[in-house]
């Protein structure tokens, strides 16, 4: 069973780092300033303790097994997207490690958290009686004018990578003389985890949102995509618990098999626990990679919790330029979009790389979507089952998120030959605006699905962006404004994927699952 950093005391450090480091630049290799900051305290505070890393390479991943294996630690797995290792030794050897010739950069294999929060808001019980099947999320997004153009997600697949898929009869399971399941494959990348099944219920209640067709609501609850094919790509063990390195891996299956299942989206609703600068996450240069290879990366804001230091708003993936970051709305019980406001918990501001997120709003309160059946949720909070324990409630980005991947899936069966970059500017330039909340001055995009889907716009986002410092190989930086070929790490993207024409060069711990909302 792999090895994990004691993940309270873990916590504790990160927090109290945060806000404290953010690296301008990557080292050069070979040099013990290739420690991540959070590491070095790691290291500092606890150096007998066992940690797990994510080591980046410029060498051969056989060379760098040997070094960790001399130092007496283990190589848990491979994350050749980024050039990459997961691997669990003694804190006391990381600096040894962070100074071998070929590494470039050794970071804390962090945990991550959902984005999902339980509840009606304002901190009361949930009496699971009060509007407890008001829905009206379809009609806030105008979803339905653009299912009577015949789109609903057919052909389009979309990843989503938390906590598994329950097959339900939602997604065209077990039908009687219905269509094959729309759950292409069920994948597990958890080290502790002996089943692909959705024991946790996150990952089946965010698919719902984005894929149900609601048979067992009688038409109720469906998703925004209620035809679009799904694969579970599941990150985390019977308790919820995930980490960065399993999310890394998970996206380099995407990487791999994208066009064999027509991979189109990939949905995030999941949050380091670390603040950090882009440049330093190795989440953020998978996404990256990823978004370059044009599949489009939407992800959940993260839910800032009261009296914790943590802002979500500065962990990955959700701190990434180039990504889709989506906040949560709170709908206030009616269909007019006119009184929704940004729910008060959804995280927001500048990261420390000074990018405003989100980059989208879109409903995410008191959000009734699929519960998997081999969840406990019905037993532990029985008041928010509905429809016969098919159906359960929860608020957070984590619902927020599947709301735009849904939309994103959509636009991209109307318009396939659409970039991700192209997607991202469609989104934020088409439909309404709604206005910060909690002192938050800034107006954010609303999410509108039939202004984007009947928007001609073809701008692209992201001109002049820099990416990842973890994909570059040399010391200038890459921009999709001045692109300098000798500084891309070229090994680690799947160039040949990419369609260069399209671009335009001007231009796991889930705590953050809080009931009490």
């Amino acid at each position: 069973m792999k090895q994990r950093y004691n993940c309270l005391s873990l916590f504790v450090a990160l927090v109290l780092l945060s806000g404290l480091v953010a690296l301008s630049g990557l080292p050069g290799a070979g040099q013990v300033g290739s420690l991540q900051p959070a590491l070095a305290q790691v290291v500092a505070d606890s150096p007998e303790q066992q940690v797990s890393v994510i080591v980046q390479t410029t060498g051969t991943s056989d060379q760098l097994e040997s070094a960790i294996e001399r130092l007496g630690g283990q190589v848990t797995r491979d994350l050749s997207i980024i050039n990459a290792l997961g691997a669990t030794v003694a804190a006391k050897s990381v600096p040894e490690l962070a100074g071998i010739q070929g590494v470039r950069w050794v970071s804390l294999d962090a945990p991550i958290v959902s984005t999902a929060k339980g509840g009606n808001g304002g901190g009361k019980p949930d009496d699971g009686l009060v509007g407890a099947y008001d829905q009206h999320h379809l009609d806030t997004l105008n979803v339905q004018p653009v299912w009577d153009m015949g789109l609903e997600g057919e052909g389009i697949t979309v990843a989503v990578i938390d906590s598994g898929i329950a097959k339900v009869a939602d997604f065209n399971v077990k039908v009687r003389g219905g269509s094959p399941s729309r759950v292409l494959r069920q994948m597990s990348f958890s080290p502790n985890s002996n089943t692909v099944n959705d024991v946790y219920g996150h990952g089946t209640h965010v698919a719902g949102i984005i894929a149900g067709n609601g048979k067992m609501s009688g038409g109720d609850f469906q998703g925004i995509a209620p035809k679009v094919n799904l694969v579970s790509l599941k990150i985390s063990d019977e308790q919820g618990m995930a980490y960065e390195s399993d999310t890394v891996a998970a996206m380099q299956w995407v990487l791999e098999n994208k066009e064999t299942f027509n991979i189109r989206v990939v949905n995030l609703s999941i949050n380091s626990t670390m603040e950090q600068s882009y440049h330093d996450s190795p989440m953020n240069a998978a996404a990256e990679i990823l978004w370059f290879n044009g599949v489009v990366i939407v992800a959940s804001a993260g839910n800032n919790q009261v009296g914790s230091a943590l802002d979500s708003i500065n962990t990955a993936p959700a701190n990434d330029p180039f990504i889709i970051t989506v906040g949560a709305s709170d709908e206030s019980q009616t269909p007019n979009n006119g009184d929704d406001t940004v729910a008060v918990y959804s995280a927001h501001g500048l990261t420390w790389d000074g990018f405003t997120k989100p980059d989208v709003i879109a409903p995410g309160h008191d959000i009734i979507s699929l519960l998997s059946p081999d969840s406990t949720w019905f037993l532990e909070h029985p008041l928010r089952v509905l429809a016969n324990g098919d159906y359960f409630r929860l608020s957070g980005t984590s619902m927020a998120a599947p709301m735009v991947t849904g939309a994103v899936a959509l636009l991209l069966q109307a318009e396939p030959d659409l970039t991700p970059d192209q997607v991202k500017y469609r989104l934020m330039a088409t439909g309404s605006s709604i206005e910060g909340s909690d002192g938050d001055s800034n107006s954010y995009a609303y999410l509108d699905v039939l202004a984007a889907v009947t928007g001609t716009t073809t701008e692209t986002f992201n001109t002049g962006v820099e990416a990842s410092q973890l994909l570059w190989s040399g010391q200038e930086p890459i921009t999709w404004e001045s692109v300098n070929w000798n500084s891309v790490n070229w090994n680690s993207v799947n160039w040949n994927s990419v369609n260069w024409n399209s671009v335009n060069w001007n231009s796991v711990n889930w705590n953050s699952v809080a009931w009490e909302y």
